[in-house]
């Protein structure tokens, strides 16, 4: 029996959200180890870190699969720079289908503007990080988020990591092209950033959005709670 006469088992058996696992060489030869979806919505997919660390004691791990169960068993958008940032090969079934499809690292890179938001994939902070590696080639840290949104929601990473992250405050009349924004949208803790444009325009991704260049007023300047520099400016 092949890891895939496994893996579709299991990948069909619940079509009503994503399932995912994990290719592992064990033993010599390629197994299919089925893991958690922690994911509250039902269309992507966060493997359980302790079934991953589980697979990675019981053999190498040699590929990463889930399911398609509302579209074709094509690679979307935040599937691609989640290969990338894995590194390894992505394997997709659609049970509707029966049908496989199989993606490898090429160097992906997602658009700033018109990505899909996927928590920890392609969310605010992946494209702030990403504007500032592509316009400066500053690689910022990708700081580990909590595993669900919610999680995040109750306790923001932003206030707490933005020095750390190489960051100076600055007034929000100060602000030039480049410099990063905190805001608290609906949430009276900050958890949006964005990449100030300048002629008072932003780019950032809200959730449930695609990631845009939006005019910085109103709601999002009322929402700010911090104006934010590189160091490296300031050198």
């Amino acid at each position: 029996m092949t890891w895939r006469t496994t893996a579709v088992k299991h990948l069909a058996g619940d079509v009503s959200r994503e399932a995912c696992g994990l290719v592992a060489i064990i033993k010599g030869r390629k197994r299919y180890v089925p893991c958690r979806n922690l994911a509250v919505d039902s269309d992507f997919f966060i493997l359980d870190p302790a079934d991953w660390a589980a697979a990675e004691d019981a053999g190498e791990i040699v590929g990463v699969v889930h399911s398609h169960p509302f579209t074709t068993a094509q690679a979307s958008q935040a599937d691609l720079v989640a290969c990338e940032k894995s590194g390894l090969p992505w394997y997709i079934y659609c049970p509707h289908l029966k049908t496989w499809s199989e993606i490898k690292p090429t160097g992906y890179k997602a658009p700033l503007i018109g990505r899909e938001w996927v928590w920890g994939v392609t969310d605010c902070w992946s494209l702030v990080r990403d504007w500032y590696a592509e316009e400066w080639g500053l690689e910022l840290r990708d700081w580990q988020r909590p595993v669900t949104l919610q999680e995040f929601e109750d306790a923001p990473l932003f206030d707490s990591s933005w020095e750390e992250t190489g960051f100076k405050q600055i007034a929000v009349e100060e602000l030039e092209r480049g410099d990063a924004v905190l805001m608290g949208l609906n949430n009276s803790k900050l958890n949006h950033c964005a990449v100030y444009l300048g002629d008072q325009l932003i780019l950032h991704h809200v959730l449930g959005r695609l990631s845009s260049r939006d005019v910085y007023g109103g709601y999002y300047l009322k929402s700010t709670g911090r104006a934010l520099r590189h160091i490296s400016r300031f050198q």
